[in-house]
């Protein structure tokens, strides 16, 4: 398993009309060799937001850094660093960055969940 750097994964800004200001970076999958799961972190900036959406895979999110609001189970819950969230398969969703620093998040998903 090599060593990965943040200076060195390569990152994508997902900007949209249901995204904003989101940073993504791919840490870990397949090609590394982590069979069937990829590892992505994405950043919130100030005001960002991630779509609101639903698939057919679950994920596991873990905040690094900052805070923000998670709309799951029908209603939006506050997160911040050091919080968990397990979203599964068909449950609506959406991140967003509520505070005036940058909201970080690890993603994890099966290897489908990366498009």
């Amino acid at each position: 398993m090599p060593l990965l750097k943040s200076n060195d994964l390569k990152t994508t800004a997902l900007n949209s009309n249901t995204a904003k200001n989101v940073l993504k970076q791919l840490a870990i999958s397949p090609e590394e060799g982590w069979d069937g799961w990829v590892m992505r972190i994405f950043t919130l900036q100030k005001d960002g937001y991630t779509p609101f959406h639903t698939h057919d895979w679950p994920h596991i999110n873990y905040i690094i850094k900052g805070s923000g609001s998670l709309f799951i189970d029908g209603e939006e819950k506050s997160v911040s660093t050091g919080d968990t969230a397990y979203i599964k398969g068909g449950e609506e969703h959406q991140f967003k960055n509520t505070g005036k620093e940058d909201f970080s998040f690890i993603c994890i998903v099966p290897e489908e969940g990366e498009q």
